[in-house]
């Protein structure tokens, strides 16, 4: 089965829980990339980008992030197909 690599960008609900927010993350994919980026006012948003199944799998992960308690929105600002 074909990879795809999906970026997603996560906003917190509180700037501050960003690496706990991370952590929670990393028991639901294996992060390739993190970074932190700055929205304004001191808001930031955590970008990260992952490998998943090509077939389906980008909208159950989605869900699953955006289940987690302190994230505010989720959004998908990438998928390309992968190449390993």
């Amino acid at each position: 089965m074909a990879k795809v690599s999906v970026v997603l960008k996560v906003f917190p609900e509180d700037p501050s829980g960003l690496q706990a927010l991370k952590a929670a993350i990393s028991k639901i994919v294996d992060i390739q990339e993190t970074k932190e980026e700055e929205i304004g006012f001191g808001v930031k948003a955590l970008v990260i980008r992952f490998l998943a199944d090509e077939a389906g799998g980008v909208d159950t992960i989605e869900e699953k992030i955006g289940a987690i308690e302190g994230v505010s929105q989720v959004q998908v600002t990438s998928v390309d197909r992968a190449e390993l």
